[in-house]
């Protein structure tokens, strides 16, 4: 459970980078259920497990808007882990309070573990450009286990940059993007590694795709928008 925990938070980690700025842009439609999949494949192109988001609760008030954010994960063995989380649009930035993922339904799945969440949010500006150097970002996870065992976890996001525009073509549309490209550099107990990947981004939906490399560059890992309701 441990793992799917990590498993979770990294994966809002990475829809940040697609929910930034949300109805304070073109980016995103934060709207009541407005609902998205993603599946995720292996290195070999095999099926790994779904990710399912909805927008839920959505508050306007002045230049502040609040909406909830469910999600729920699907593993390959068809077993699921859900948690939500709350996401403001304030002007020009989307934040992502990191304390409402401590839900009920989570913390119950977690035991007794304590643990605490901080990070800074991944920004895209209203207008992208290619050849465009964006913010870097990170996020900190503090495990308490028990027996005095405690596990630190840092996710850095760096090196953003956007890297041309492609228009590309998945099982829920086609879609015109612009392609950034980052380093995901993750640092738990005695483990360092870094890793980039590229994400695939269309006005009005968010993320399309995303792909995971190992330092050779070679793929490890994909995403893919399968499906969208909007």
């Amino acid at each position: 459970m441990k793992r799917y925990f990590l498993l979770l938070v990294m994966a809002i980690f990475a829809l940040q980078a697609s929910t930034a700025q949300t109805s304070c842009s073109t980016y995103y439609p934060l709207t009541d259920d407005v609902s998205f999949q993603y599946t995720n494949y292996d290195k070999k192109g095999k099926e790994e497990g779904k990710i399912n988001y909805k927008v839920t609760d959505v508050q306007n008030s002045g230049s502040t808007t609040t909406a909830t954010m469910v999600m729920e994960m699907i593993d390959k063995k068809g077993k699921t882990y859900t948690s939500d989380y709350d996401i403001t649009c304030d002007g020009n930035v989307v934040t992502i309070d990191f304390e409402s993922l401590m839900n009920e339904q989570m913390l119950s799945q977690m035991g007794d573990m304590e643990m605490d969440i901080s990070g800074t949010d991944v920004e895209l500006p209203n207008n992208l450009s290619v050849g465009q150097t964006l913010p870097d970002a990170n996020l900190s996870i503090k495990m308490k286990m028990g027996g005095g065992i405690n596990m630190n976890t840092n996710i850095e996001t760096i090196n953003r940059k956007v890297e041309k525009q492609e228009s590309i073509t998945t099982p829920a549309g086609t879609f015109d993007c612009y392609v950034i490209y980052s380093e995901t550099r993750t640092k738990m107990m005695m483990t360092n590694q870094t890793f980039p990947s590229r994400m695939w981004l269309a006005e009005g939906v968010g993320m399309v795709k995303q792909e995971s490399y190992n330092k050779s560059g070679k793929l490890m890992a994909s995403s893919l928008l399968t499906q969208l309701n909007k």
